[in-house]
């Protein structure tokens, strides 16, 4: 089986950046959002990225962001790649240069394939449960056997995964990454080291 990917979502320390990085996450996501328990400002995304070590990849997260916001971050953070969370159309998600993927919310009677076609600039596409009002972040699984085998892009998953629960889901699933914020925390924003240690972990051990 194929190498699965990990990253570990809504960091906002370097102690929860440098844990995650430790224990060997492949990405981390900073979340640009003001509404988010888990947004970082300017000055946290900075100190954050400054103290990672090499080959550890930077995601920033947005949610319908105007493209002036979206540019002046670009200007004062490094990120790596981009994740769209909102409505955003593909032609938002476009003209950033950084390689970008956009989060699809899912629900029964949706036709993912289809969403997941009209994004043909992304990179990949990431499926997270739909919870009314709530962008991400729900701590909710959705329905796995919704997802197409046969997807146009690689596949992040995310939505309500957690250490106890990863390994049947790349297993069931078969992703290309997977995507854990609220499944690893001690409260919204803040990390339990050793459930970041053993999700990353059992990912790797169910390679």
């Amino acid at each position: 089986m194929a190498i699965v990917r990990s990253k570990i979502c809504g960091i906002t320390s370097v102690e929860d950046a440098l844990v995650a990085a430790e224990a060997g996450a492949d990405a981390i996501g900073l979340v640009f959002y003001a509404k988010s328990p888990r947004a970082v400002s300017i000055q946290q995304a900075r100190a954050i990225i400054a103290a990672l070590p090499p080959f550890v990849t930077t995601v920033g997260l947005f949610v319908n962001a105007s493209r002036c916001e979206l540019n002046e971050t670009l200007d004062a953070v490094s990120l790596d790649m981009l994740q769209f969370h909102g409505d955003e159309t593909p032609a938002d998600c476009e003209g950033f240069h950084r390689p970008w993927y956009k989060a699809l919310r899912v629900r029964a009677g949706d036709d993912i394939r289809g969403q997941t076609a009209r994004y043909a600039g992304a990179s990949a596409v990431l499926l997270d449960t739909f919870v009314s009002g709530i962008p991400g972040g729900t701590g909710v699984v959705f329905d796995w056997s919704l997802i197409p085998a046969d997807l146009p892009k690689p596949l992040i998953l995310a939505g309500g995964l957690t250490p106890q629960n990863v390994q049947q889901a790349i297993a069931q699933v078969r992703p290309f990454a997977v995507d854990v914020s609220g499944g690893v925390e001690l409260r919204k924003g803040v990390k339990n080291a050793e459930s970041v240690r053993e999700f990353v972990r059992r990912v790797r051990a169910a390679m």
